[in-house]
């Protein structure tokens, strides 16, 4: 059937007269959008052809724009570059998971769209811990500490990440720990301050994260912060909202919690409970042992 780009390019103007600039875009809308893009550069009109059936594809649709931390998911204006520089280049290679997690970091450096980033800075923080894991913790990006050590969670908020899981039973060396991006945000005069990662940042490091879950193929996923759990999710919803219940990522459990340095700013018992509900779930999912102490945590 044929799509009119009309309609698109109305919609997409009447939200950048209210004042959005940025949209979520899904993988069946980059086909389409890459379809029209593509038919416009060859100056072949504004229809596009579909060989799916009318019950495949009714009409385009390009849902409201998504935030993480308030900041865009995606610019649409890099929807087509990004999709370019991505498609069909990154494997895992190796005989083991460590040997793949190897090969993810080093193509890195060389990964397009992650080169085409100029507000990074130059350390490569990976990840840490044992990739034949069960529980996988993501997190959103590295901070003056992770950079520092190259390493993912240390400082304060990576001793109270070891504080929560050494109360689980579980040592960090036996988890699998990382973050959606791999190098610390930059800032001007940047000393030990820190910022969230943007949209595009997560963009482009996306194939990554989802690879190494591939790979691990963990029994449980644990986002950690809003950045983490948004992307993961494909969701504008707070943290509050997205944990007290198992989600899904490619069929693995995903739970939401806060992130470790949310407890270093609120020491209140009552939110350090709900981190602790969070992982007291995964230990049940996992079917670990809990004792009533361990039940009875900030209660």
């Amino acid at each position: 059937m044929s799509l009119s780009a009309a309609p698109l390019i109305d919609y997409l103007r009447e939200l950048e007269g209210r004042g959005q600039k940025y949209v979520n875009v899904d993988d069946e809308a980059r086909k389409i959008l890459r379809a029209f893009y593509m038919r416009a550069r060859a100056g072949t009109g504004s229809s596009v052809q579909q060989t799916q059936s009318k019950d495949e594809v009714a009409q385009v649709d390009v849902p409201p724009a998504v935030k993480v931390s308030n900041k865009p998911v995606a610019n649409f204006a890099d929807v087509e570059p990004v999709q370019d520089k991505q498609a069909g280049e990154l494997v895992a290679s190796g005989s083991s998971k460590k040997e793949q997690i190897a090969s993810l970091k080093r193509q890195v450096v060389k990964w397009p769209a992650v080169s085409a980033l100029t507000n990074l800075r130059k350390t490569m923080v990976f990840s840490v811990g044992n990739p034949d894991a069960d529980i996988m913790l993501i997190g959103e990006a590295p901070g003056y500490d992770e950079e520092r050590l190259a390493e993912p969670f240390v400082g304060k908020a990576g001793q109270k990440l070891d504080g929560i899981l050494k109360a689980m039973g579980v040592d960090r060396k036996n988890a699998y720990i990382t973050n959606i991006v791999k190098y610390r945000p930059a800032m001007p005069n940047q000393t030990t301050n820190n910022r969230q990662p943007t949209g595009l940042e997560l963009e482009a490091f996306l194939p990554f994260i989802r690879k190494e879950i591939e790979v691990v193929a963990p029994k449980v996923i644990i986002a950690l912060g809003v950045t983490s759990a948004q992307t993961l999710l494909a969701s504008n919803e707070s943290v509050a909202s997205l944990r007290g219940k198992f989600h899904q990522f490619n069929a693995i459990p995903l739970r939401v919690s806060f992130h470790p340095s949310y407890i270093l700013q609120n020491e209140a018992t009552s939110e350090k409970r709900k981190i602790w509900e969070d992982m007291l779930a995964v230990m049940d999912l996992l079917k670990m042992p809990i004792n009533e102490k361990q039940r009875g945590f900030f209660t």
